[in-house]
């Protein structure tokens, strides 16, 4: 035991793991103190002593996973002591058909069950990569450096096939595809240490995905393409996008409350101090905000894209006087006392379940806005917003594009957010063609960064 602990060391050291002498020593006399043959505690006691931070732990792990049982002496399938002198033959014609390759010793070595060459050899590559810059050729030299072992590793798989047909009457065929299979494994190990090697800053815990990159990951992929799991995480990031806007819009808020300068009171105040303007006085001119009406088509996929809208919406609310929202497939319903009630996702699942709407039906856009202009017309004028969220597709009924139009002229402004790809907005029953000449503007949201974009020129 004492001897596998010190080549474990040295094979740790070569790795690149810093383990003093007086660490080897402290692990010798505390594995007397514990069951070696219960590995937890074995590898517990190892740990504890050659990693000194969660960087190291985790390559530590990686190179006890590899030395104990990777690279363990038996192989799974009949590997015993009768096959030494046949493994020592093999080894010794790989040598010969590698001869004048200085890769070739720290291969055989780590063919042979010592990896110590190999991966000191592995961590010389890797250094010469660190403290580069980065850019066109800048891991020129490491990957050359790789290329001749890479050649040796596939030589030594058509060497040992070679081998074993020429000794396959003096090898039975079980000890032949149990050496075959044992030394095709241990080149598949040396192959993968070489080919995925970190470097030691992007090892383990210490690689963090970033805001932005996680951000950048699911900014671009479709709501509809999105998976349960995928769902719960763009929640994460929209509640983050949300806080970081409100810190935005509350410090532009502040701003514009204190209003602009008043240079007359601002003088008077200082004929107090010798003409010297010590009190600025503004004029307070309270920011207004916007009033919201959003009309949102919950009938198929289109529901995967609106219910971020509305998240984002509701969450922002405070940057708003009102919102109001409606959903619709063939009719209207309110659903503004459900966000009032609950909590913001809580909302918007009673909203796809509870609302007084025929969830089977043919979404009908005709029929909503003229259900619109008779109950709820009075919600507009030039303070509000209307926002429509749909694919406008009305299944060949009347389009009702006047309606459109005179909810067009009671607004502020009226905005269609279509979570369908643009080439498909003027076939088959779409009315887009004809919708969106009734709209100030009218934008593409099939993804986060489309709705970012869209509510960052919406509040700010």
């Amino acid at each position: 035991m004492r001897n596998l602990i010190l080549k474990f060391a040295a094979s740790a050291r070569a790795a690149g793991l810093r383990i003093a002498t007086s660490e080897v020593l402290d692990c010798l006399e505390q594995i007397k103190q514990i069951d070696v043959l219960d590995e937890p505690q074995f590898a517990a006691a190892l740990r504890a002593n050659f990693a000194k931070s969660r960087r190291e732990q985790h390559r530590f792990n990686h190179l006890y996973r590899l030395y104990f049982h990777e690279l363990r002496e038996d192989m799974e399938m009949g590997f015993c002591d009768s096959l030494a002198d046949h493994t020592e033959d093999l080894l010794d014609a790989l040598r010969h058909d590698h001869e004048g390759s200085a890769e070739l010793p720290a291969l055989l070595d780590f063919l042979a069950g010592d990896p110590l060459a190999y991966l000191d050899l592995l961590r010389r590559i890797q250094s010469e990569g660190e403290g580069r810059q980065h850019g066109l050729g800048a891991n020129l030299g490491s990957m050359v450096r790789r290329l001749p072992i890479m050649f040796a590793i596939d030589r030594s798989r058509k060497a040992i096939d070679l081998f074993l047909l020429a000794q396959r009457d003096q090898i039975p065929w079980e000890a032949r595809r149990d050496l075959k299979k044992h030394f095709n494994q241990r080149l598949d190990i040396a192959l993968r240490l070489l080919t995925t090697a970190q470097l030691p800053e992007d090892t383990g815990p210490n690689k963090i995905t970033s805001y932005e990159k996680r951000l950048a990951r699911l900014g671009e992929q479709s709501f509809n393409s999105l998976t349960p799991k995928e769902v719960e995480e763009m929640r994460a990031v929209v509640q983050q996008l949300v806080r970081k806007l409100k810190d935005v819009i509350g410090r532009r808020y502040a701003v514009r409350s204190r209003g602009v300068l008043d240079v007359k009171k601002t003088l008077r105040r200082a004929a107090q101090y010798q003409g010297i303007p010590m009190q600025i006085v503004f004029r307070k001119r309270p920011p207004s905000k916007g009033r919201i009406v959003v009309l949102c088509d919950v009938s198929g996929s289109v529901w995967s894209s609106a219910r971020f809208m509305l998240n984002m919406l509701y969450s922002l609310q405070a940057c708003f006087a009102r919102v109001r929202s409606f959903v619709f497939i063939a009719g209207i319903d309110e659903v503004t006392h459900f966000f009032d009630a609950f909590e913001i996702n809580q909302a918007i699942e009673k909203v796809l379940h509870e609302a007084d709407l025929a969830y089977g039906a043919a979404t009908d856009y005709g029929l909503t806005l003229r259900e619109f202009k008779s109950r709820y017309m009075d919600a507009l004028n030039k303070k509000t917003t209307v926002i429509i969220i749909g694919d406008g597709r009305t299944n060949y009924a009347n389009p009702e594009v006047s309606i459109l139009d005179e909810m067009r002229e009671k607004s502020r402004r009226l905005i269609w957010l279509n979570p369908e790809t643009e080439q498909f907005w003027y076939s088959g029953d779409s009315e887009m063609r004809v919708y969106e000449t009734c709209c100030h503007e009218v934008r593409a949201c099939r993804n986060l960064n489309q709705l970012m974009a869209f509510i960052h020129d919406l509040v700010l």
